[in-house]
């Protein structure tokens, strides 16, 4: 795979202009619609929006892997902003809840995808709902202008996941939230899965052990980071098998590593701080380096208590802390 980050970033795009013009069964029995079909599992890695008020046919794609829009706490009047917007389907639930005296805006990287959402936004006839070209790591918003920020399945597609979730810390107000569905990693995936473009795209190989990904949270400010629901994703063996051997899959398996989607919360603080200030206003030293809190400093964030026995990261699962014994957990 190109490790490249513009080379990647040209290879998702190129993928999601075709995944766009796909149907959503194609999409849901793969992974987010790259890598081939299995004939195994449906629904690989999506969750059934269709009881979800405002949910739209037409803008469901299948390509989620959640429902952050679930655990969004959004309210009559707020602004939302969804990451990866796609064909609209986040947005269009968020409409709902936000009302006609709020606002939503959607930013997806993919012209098909923002063209395909521009027809469904017509359809329904939404005044208040628009929808952005823009890059994750680069948002094409002001500051502190947004109320919520919601996402599925999209940050594990961003090469600089530590920019991109800057760029929430940015474009959140004070006080304000995020409701993030995405994908994680426990343990080892076999490296020919790491380097196939086909599962970075399908929103794999492109993807953060857990602690890892929830660190990148935590250290940069967020406050009451919660893992509200954690699922296994079971790839199927006949996608995997494309990739590795019989035997591959089969130590795959027994090592007991696994994908994960995750819908994570946290909030942005209500004061501003240092370490949520844009990079380039942040304080340097006398070398021109911008400095570091000691918090910044740590490669993983907990997921359970701490030997301080204060909370980094809250589980809402009732599961047990899922960090390894060289993280930062206990």
């Amino acid at each position: 795979m190109n490790t490249n980050t513009q080379g990647t970033k040209d290879m998702v795009r190129a993928k999601y202009a075709e995944i766009a013009l796909q149907d959503k069964d194609t999409n849901a029995s793969s992974c987010c619609g790259a890598g081939g079909c299995s004939t195994e599992v449906y629904n690989i890695m999506t969750d059934d929006y269709s009881e979800l008020k405002g949910y739209n046919a037409d803008a469901d794609l299948g390509l989620g892997c959640g429902l952050p829009t679930q655990f969004a706490g959004i309210k009559p009047g707020d602004t939302v902003l969804d990451l990866g917007s796609g064909a609209g389907n986040d947005c269009f639930v968020a409409r709902h809840e936000t009302g006609e005296d709020g606002r939503v805006i959607g930013v997806d990287f993919t012209p098909e995808m923002i063209a395909k959402a521009k027809v469904n936004a017509a359809k329904l006839g939404y005044q208040n709902v628009e929808f952005r070209q823009g890059d994750i790591e680069a948002l094409p918003l002001t500051s502190n202008i947004v109320d919520v920020v919601v996402s599925n399945c999209v940050l594990n597609l961003v090469p600089d996941k530590r920019k991109a979730f800057s760029e929430v810390l940015r474009v959140l107000k004070p006080g304000g939230h995020f409701s993030i569905s995405d994908v994680v990693l426990r343990g080892e995936i076999p490296t020919k899965l790491k380097e196939s473009a086909e599962m970075y795209a399908g929103c794999v190989a492109g993807a953060l052990p857990e602690s890892e990904y929830l660190g990148i949270i935590h250290n940069l400010g967020f406050e009451n980071v919660t893992v509200q629901k954690r699922k296994a994703i079971i790839l199927p063996d006949d996608i995997l098998s494309k990739y590795i051997s019989a035997d591959e899959i089969a130590a795959y398996k027994a090592s007991g590593a696994g994908t994960f989607s995750i819908t994570v919360s946290a909030h942005k603080s209500g004061v501003p701080s240092e370490m949520q200030m844009p990079e380039q206003h942040r304080p340097r030293n006398k070398f021109g380096v911008t400095e570091r809190h000691g918090s910044e400093q740590k490669a993983a964030a907990c997921s359970a208590l701490n030997a301080e026995g204060t909370e980094k990261v809250k589980l809402a699962t009732g599961e047990t802390c899922g960090c390894g014994i060289d993280s930062t957990c206990c």
